[in-house]
């Protein structure tokens, strides 16, 4: 069925889940000051303190059959003063792996309705590489990556631009979580991604 908005802040999204309680979550003081967690943020010192159950844990994964090939996206966005998550998942017939990573951050920072603190889980070094070096240059040489002396297409530019979008609203921290290494959410992520491809592939 249709997901039930974990917190007011979600949108409810067609591919949606509702889930219960997420369990081992290590999360921040929401009491305390957030900016040193989120580098760069645009809050004044002041004000710069979280209400509680104002900051999101966003969990995402994608992968291929193949790369490229038959690939699935998936998130698990989770609010961790109630332990309630949503989920959600999608594939594509002819995509790439990294392609998918990235959709899944996009997907699950679009269901968020207004400016929201957020961590980001992932263990798509494409997308921690992007999000935490790459994209400032990207987003300077017209979004285009530099080859040498030249410029040279960057792929999944549109999606690029549009985490660019997301992230003038948002407030994310990236974390890297190791793949496939028994992490709950990380692998129940996985799974999803998996299934979703699975069904492009009648399986």
């Amino acid at each position: 069925g249709q997901a039930r908005s974990a917190a007011p802040f979600c949108r409810e999204g067609p591919r949606g889940r509702a889930a219960g309680e997420a369990g081992g979550t290590t999360w921040l003081d929401a009491g305390g000051p957030v900016l040193g967690a989120f580098p760069g943020a645009r809050f004044e010192e002041g004000s710069a303190r979280l209400a509680p159950g104002e900051v999101l844990v966003l969990y995402t994964d994608g992968g291929c059959s193949g790369n490229p090939g038959p690939g699935g996206w998936a998130f698990i966005l989770v609010h961790p003063a109630t332990g309630k998550t949503v989920e959600q998942s999608g594939g594509e017939r002819e995509t790439t792996n990294n392609r998918m990573e990235l959709q899944a951050v996009v997907e699950g920072l679009q269901v968020l309705k207004r400016p929201t603190f957020v961590e980001l889980m992932t263990d798509s070094v494409y997308v921690g590489k992007g999000l935490s070096e790459y994209m400032p240059k990207w987003k300077a040489n017209g979004w285009r990556r530099k080859e040498g002396t030249k410029f040279a297409e960057l792929k999944n530019a549109e999606l690029w631009q549009r985490l660019d979008q997301l992230l003038a609203t948002h407030q994310v921290k990236y974390t890297r979580v190791a793949g496939h290494s028994g992490h709950t959410e990380n692998d129940r992520g996985d799974g999803m991604a998996v299934e979703a491809y699975r069904k492009l592939l009648g399986k």
